[in-house]
């Protein structure tokens, strides 16, 4: 299994156990938006939570951002319902400002970098630096990147930093809604720009890595509670142990995403033996999550 598998499997273990020590509940149907930054990771949550707490969940996917017809906030402004968001961090807070979110209800989840992607098995470009990502976007063909947070700061901020904005005009696109890594992985982009955690389920495509310190931008995902939530209780058992620990940096990933962490724990090392069962619950196994209570 992988690390990022364990990783996964480590969050619904402790959702599942913390949503056991909570104690039963009414089943009730929770509403959840959610960007595509944690997608992947939602989606194999989602079996452990309903399991443990009866509670249906109902997902509609959409940008954090944007004028597109499933953008989140488009979404709330024509009136679906909504129990849960779960989006960029700045845009939550927006949706905060603007009394459609819960003030207290923000929840920082996880960190993720912007990475750079090629379609599967073609050429490599050198990233390592500032200049040498200057040089393979000038010698790119065509060039993709999100209509949400990181594209907006790759297309307004990164391409002028480089000094090479007027370059960029013709070759460089924004893509609505749909993932940029599928359309790097059909061929109609050489290079194409994403949050990392967004690029990891396109299959078709390599990640070539991580912009490099001098342009990176981190992008914080949050979750929180919509005021128009008719189960905002069952929405906060949902997103109870995704609380990210920004103190922490003992489950930051290879490729510098934070890992989804729960209050009140310490890291171990994945495969060791769990020596109380309060947390993994399962005392005589080998504990399959990352995390035991501190």
């Amino acid at each position: 299994m992988s690390f990022v598998s364990l990783k996964i499997r480590s969050l619904a273990f402790g959702i599942t156990a913390a949503l056991l020590l909570a104690g039963p509940a009414s089943a009730a149907e929770v509403r959840v938006m959610i960007s595509g930054g944690l997608t992947a990771a939602f989606k194999e949550l989602v079996p452990e939570f309903e399991r443990a707490t009866g509670h249906k969940v109902l997902t509609a996917y959409g940008p954090s951002m944007g004028t597109t017809v499933n953008a989140i906030p488009v979404r709330l402004e024509r009136g679906e319902p909504a129990d849960v968001l779960i989006m960029v961090g700045y845009a939550l807070g927006d949706l905060i400002k603007q009394g459609k979110v819960v003030a207290d209800s923000r929840v920082d989840l996880v960190k993720s970098p912007i990475g750079i992607a090629v379609k599967a098995g073609a050429p490599k470009p050198d990233i390592s630096s500032a200049e040498s990502i200057k040089r393979a976007l000038l010698a790119a063909k065509s060039i993709a990147y999100s209509d949400s947070a990181s594209g907006v700061y790759v297309s307004t901020e990164m391409f002028a930093k480089l000094g090479i904005a007027d370059a960029m005009k013709d070759k460089a696109r924004k893509i609505p809604a749909t993932p940029v890594g599928e359309i790097v992985a059909h061929g109609d982009a050489e290079i194409g720009f994403q949050q990392i955690s967004e690029l990891k389920p396109v299959a078709g495509i390599d990640i070539v890595g991580p912009l490099p310190d001098a342009l990176q931008q981190i992008t914080v995902f949050s979750a929180g509670i919509a005021t128009v939530s008719k189960e905002p209780e069952a929405g906060r058992a949902l997103i109870k142990c995704s609380r990210h620990d920004r103190q922490e940096r003992n489950g930051a990933d290879s490729d510098g995403r934070d890992e989804l962490a729960k209050p009140g724990t310490r890291a171990i090392s994945p495969g060791s033996a769990c020596p109380s069962g309060r947390y993994c619950r399962r005392p005589s196994a080998t504990c399959r999550s990352r995390w035991l209570p501190s």
